[in-house]
């Protein structure tokens, strides 16, 4: 389900602060991703919390960041900070509707463990780094848009992982059971 622009807009402005609306459509317009897709109806819930934790720097977001109709700015803000990126430090917005996946990978996979973000945001620099290093990483990734996040569960397969983020219909699912992670974006519906 797409919304349209201007009603996108308007639940946007109504969930979130002016400032952060503004940058976060920003980024999407440049990402050309507008309109944003919608996680299906595990995302509907009146309340939405998440329990992440970054390996790579030990700290931990566990809370709302949903409630009474609105995202929390307060809680954004702590997101964002935990999923920056882990190699240069720079913060950047991540994207609301990558939480709501999440969200509902948590919801869907039936665990009270943190989702371990083992890689959100990625500052160009850093893409590029990654990139001299691996064929697979994107020149376009969603991460350098706070759209995309590799993860990993404690007590719960990759592949099942996998199954659940599949299901979802969220966006890209990437499976990399080598490296025991599976990636997730807002994108269109891809599976690779």
């Amino acid at each position: 389900m797409l919304f349209a622009p201007e009603k996108l807009k308007k639940l946007l402005e109504a969930d979130m602060g002016r400032r952060r609306f503004l940058k976060i459509g920003a980024v999407a317009a440049a990402a050309g991703l507008l309109p944003f897709p919608v996680v299906q109806a595990h995302c509907f819930s009146p309340t939405r919390s998440l329990s992440l934790y970054s390996p790579n720097t030990g700290e931990s977001f566990k809370g709302v960041y949903f409630a009474e109709g609105k995202y929390l700015p307060d809680a954004l803000d702590k997101i964002d900070h935990v999923m920056r990126d882990i190699r240069t430090g720079d913060i950047h917005l991540i994207d609301p509707n990558l939480l709501d996946i999440l969200f509902a990978i948590s919801q869907k996979a039936h665990t009270t463990s943190p989702l371990n973000i083992i890689s959100g945001y990625r500052c160009p620099a850093t893409n590029a780094w990654l990139r001299k290093r691996s064929k697979r990483v994107s020149r376009k990734s969603m991460h350098l848009f706070g759209q995309a996040a590799d993860l990993r569960v404690a007590g719960v397969r990759t592949a099942s992982l996998k199954q659940v983020a599949v299901s979802i219909k969220g966006g890209g699912v990437g499976y990399y059971p080598r490296l025991r992670f599976v990636h997730v974006d807002t994108g269109p519906i891809r599976y690779w």
